[in-house]
């Protein structure tokens, strides 16, 4: 009976244990294509704003003193 109750319930099915296996693979690689991402994200952003900071110094005029 325990045997039935073990097959029915699921058990260790070499395909499902296979199948669980190659998805935490998976996980594991998107999650470190997500860090990548993250870090190449920060980097461009970061170069974003300092060219926003070079753009803003080459074009700034001077502002009339007030009297």
């Amino acid at each position: 009976m325990a045997k039935a109750l073990l097959g029915y319930v699921g058990g260790t099915d070499p395909r499902l244990a296979t199948e669980v296996q190659r998805l935490r693979r998976r996980v594991t690689d998107l999650e470190a294509q997500v860090l990548r991402l993250q870090v190449e994200n920060d980097q461009l952003a970061d170069a974003a704003v300092e060219h926003g900071r070079l753009a803003l110094d080459d074009t700034q005029v001077p502002q009339p003193a007030l009297t």
